[in-house]
């Protein structure tokens, strides 16, 4: 039996610019890293890359100046000449959101800044669940001025990783700026009826709900740099979601056309080792800081594109349950042969049953693109491509 299972690696690449060909580029990187590690590409090898380098290499980028155009464009004035908006819901953060801020706050006159608590949408604490209960704050009803915020938990209140007080941060960023914590969109309504959503996962939601309740304009950041602004980058499904700091004035943009490029880079893989390896595209992972509470999932999905045969879930029988069950007792020979007799029987789909029961029903790009963001981090390992052996084998594979 063979005894080496799934094989991770992740793939150092040179440092890409604008304009680099990036296919051509991550298929000359995995076959070095193939000859090196002596290890041929395979059938269902996976390629990853990551999608700030494919963002990079577009030129996908967007300065503060044209987010502030953008908004101005679909921010009204109103009856005083004047523009009024606010966001609600962003997520607490230095290098995904401050950015965007000052962009958004460049292009009205006045703007309100609605932030969910006590954590935000991906877990980034403001607030302690004890110290809300300790003064009686009642998350669900309870709007709190930054005044009254102040007055309950203190002129500094920081977050328990970074060591900022975002409240102050935000302050700082957009100058003028009232700052609300509230966890009902429609509080927003209160100050202005022009409304931007800059939740993630559940703008949707958002902005049906301020739409219901007579918003003007209720837009989220799908709506702002999904076409060009002044020769900008943009993302025709995402606008700014998955933007993260660029320079001091600018921001780099979730990349686009990424489904052309995953068909070009298999093509290119698939010629040079005449192999058919899966490719896709992937951002955060989606998993959970057991510490922080923080969810890692700020980009809008895991995997923006991947080839077909990344499609769908995995259908696992739970190996665990079959050695506390048909296995019990038999000898390790006669187990090993049973329950690879198993697997090769398992039925197509296997939801429901009880022989899957504990495998996790999550989507093949969502557990993926975990392990390729765990692998390459966000520092300096320099390795944003990651190559994956052996995800699809079995016990049973010879």
């Amino acid at each position: 039996m063979r005894t080496i299972g799934t094989v991770v690696r992740g793939v150092r690449a040179p440092i890409f610019q604008a304009g680099d060909d990036l296919a051509q580029e991550v298929t000359k990187a995995v076959l070095a890293a193939s000859a090196e590690a002596n290890a041929p590409l395979r059938d269902r090898d996976v390629i990853a890359v990551t999608e700030s380098v494919l963002a990079r290499t577009q030129g996908n980028y967007a300065t503060l100046s044209q987010i502030a155009a953008d908004v101005r464009a679909k921010i009204p004035q109103g009856p005083d000449g004047r523009r009024t908006a606010a966001i609600v819901f962003p997520i607490l953060s230095r290098n995904r959101f401050s950015l965007l801020l000052k962009g958004i706050a460049m292009g009205v006159d006045k703007l309100y800044i609605v932030l969910k608590y006590p954590s935000d949408e991906v877990g980034n604490e403001l607030i302690s669940l004890d110290k809300l209960e300790e003064k009686g704050v009642d998350p669900y009803r309870d709007v709190l001025t930054q005044q009254r915020y102040r007055e309950l938990f203190g002129e500094k209140v920081t977050h328990p990783f970074t060591g900022v007080d975002y409240v102050q941060l935000y302050n700082e960023t957009a100058p003028g700026s009232e700052i609300i914590l509230a966890n009902d969109p429609r509080a927003a309504l209160q100050y202005t009826d022009n409304v931007i959503a800059c939740d993630i996962h559940t703008r949707n939601r958002t902005v049906r709900c301020l739409k219901a309740a007579g918003a003007r304009t209720a837009l989220s950041l799908c709506d702002l740099l999904n076409a060009p602004v002044d020769g900008s980058g943009y993302n025709p499904d995402y606008g700014l979601y998955g933007s993260n700091l660029a320079t001091e004035d600018s921001v780099k943009l979730f990349p686009r056309d990424c489904g052309a490029f995953v068909e070009k880079l298999a093509a290119a893989l698939r010629e040079k080792s005449g192999k058919q390896v899966e490719v896709m595209v992937y951002g955060d992972g989606a998993f959970k800081d057991p510490v922080g509470g923080i969810w890692e999932l700020a980009d809008p999905v895991v995997s923006p594109a991947y080839t077909e045969g990344l499609s769908g879930q995995p259908n696992e029988i739970k190996l665990k349950y079959l050695a506390d069950t048909k296995l019990r007792g038999e000898s390790r020979e006669q187990a090993a042969e049973d329950a690879r007799a198993a697997i090769r029987a398992k039925a197509a789909c296997l939801t429901g049953q009880m022989a899957s029961q504990g495998t996790t029903p999550r989507r093949l790009t969502d557990l993926l693109g975990s392990l390729c963001d765990l692998t390459s981090g966000s520092g300096d390992k320099g390795t944003p491509i990651v190559w994956i052996q052996g995800y699809f084998d079995t016990y049973a594979a010879e």
